[in-house]
């Protein structure tokens, strides 16, 4: 009889639990799928398991040239917050707020989901007035925020100094039910379910050809071969216009870094998201007890994943007046991720002049908050032809002058 150390034991156990062994066992490709998803990310991997939840379309093969959740799924600062401006986004993003609520049962696997709060800190009179609006919107929209005073702000967040010289806080807008969750644990418990489905998850494949006949899509070519599909969705983030041109297309976005950083772990000291759009910057701590920091994007297009000593400086000086606590603190890691960007700020979920061919990109600074309600509502689009969640989001938006402008919500912000 075998014999097992109690580790190789704990071992074993970790990977029936995590799906580990199931979801990466399948490494070769079949011949055909019913429907192929090429990036397995949150995005990627949440609208496979939609299909088959939803739908029942389980003969699935999700593509990636990485590792899973190697892209802006493991690269991101986890906030969640659905308290946007316009109409479309508000349906998409207050969905996916509430598929998270219950995304730990649902997927039998714990993601983490902290409903702690997200407050966006109102730091001149513009903002204010701004803030005032968009909680008149989500009032109307069913979604549930509310603009508070600066006496309210302290109280959530004691460590803040509101009375900065340059940009004191006016008050800001809260949502209670927004907050964070574990981005590798979403794209693990996603997998996971994904696997127990049949579905296969293969890494390591790298899409190189879409292939096409009479203006339909029929497969792609990878570095394991050539793959039949009936159905083809491309959920890339920052290499969409890469697979775009394989399909014989263009988008209308631009590919930019987004770098962020986490301190050396303290005692816990804050227990609330905070943005500062006007000093472009926000702050989180992790339960693991680091201070998560982050600012805007790169100024410049590229496709690095790495950090840069500029970004640091800027974040940095921009948080320090009003948490002057950090100033004290050092840094344990930084990183970049390659976010897509339109014009508008506000993602693509479209069907694309190539048939049977669908496109999810574009969320830009935004997309970790998206994943299951842009998973729902993707799965519906390549299930049924179209979605109510993702009408709105059309690629020819642009083309016709029907843009879903979030540049304030989402264009600066996380």
């Amino acid at each position: 009889m075998k014999r097992y150390s109690v580790f190789a034991v704990a071992r074993e156990a970790a990977r029936y639990h995590t799906g580990w062994e199931r979801a990466w066992r399948k490494a070769e490709p079949k011949k055909r799928y019913d429907a192929i998803i090429v990036g397995a990310g949150g995005h990627g991997l949440a609208t496979a398991y939609y299909l088959g939840k939803r739908f029942g379309i389980r003969n699935v093969a999700v593509l990636e040239k990485g590792w899973l959740g190697g892209g802006n799924t493991g690269r991101n600062t986890t906030i969640i917050r659905s308290n946007y401006l316009q109409d479309p986004s508000a349906a998409i993003y207050e969905k996916s707020r509430a598929l998270y609520e219950t995304l730990s049962q649902d997927l039998n696997y714990n993601v983490m989901f902290s409903p702690r709060g997200v407050m966006m800190l109102a730091q001149t009179q513009h903002e204010v007035r701004g803030y005032q609006r968009t909680a008149h919107a989500n009032a109307l929209q069913g979604v549930k925020t509310e603009f508070i005073g600066p006496k309210r702000v302290k109280e959530l967040c004691p460590i803040m100094n509101i009375d900065g010289p340059r940009y004191p806080v006016l008050g800001a807008l809260w949502q209670d039910r927004g907050g964070t969750a574990r981005h590798d644990a979403v794209a693990w418990g996603y997998a996971r379910a994904c696997s127990d489905m049949g579905m296969d998850i293969i890494q390591k494949c790298e899409v190189t050809a879409i292939r096409r006949e009479g203006g339909k899509v029929t497969g792609v070519t990878t570095t394991m071969g050539d793959i039949d599909c009936d159905k083809l969705g491309i959920v890339v983030a920052g290499h969409s216009g890469v697979l775009a041109e394989m399909a014989g297309f263009r988008l209308p976005l631009e590919s930019v870094a987004l770098q962020a950083l986490v301190s050396e772990p303290i005692k816990p000291c804050m227990d609330v998201v905070v943005m500062a759009n006007t000093v472009h910057g926000y702050m989180s701590q992790s339960d693991k007890g680091e201070m998560v920091l982050g600012g805007g994007t790169d100024g410049y297009n590229n496709y690095t994943q790495r950090g840069s000593f500029h970004h640091i400086e800027e974040t940095v000086r921009a948080l320090v007046e009003t948490f002057p606590m950090i100033s004290r603190l050092k840094m344990l890691r930084q990183w970049g991720g390659i976010v897509d960007v339109t014009g508008d700020r506000s993602p693509i979920l479209s069907k694309t002049p190539l048939e049977g061919c669908f496109i999810n990109c574009g969320w830009g600074t935004g997309g970790f908050k998206a994943i299951p309600g842009s998973g729902y509502g993707f799965a519906e689009l390549m299930a049924k032809g179209h979605s109510p969640l993702t009408e709105e989001f059309s690629m020819w938006r642009f083309r016709e002058g029907k843009f879903i402008d979030e540049s304030v919500a989402a264009g600066v912000a996380h």
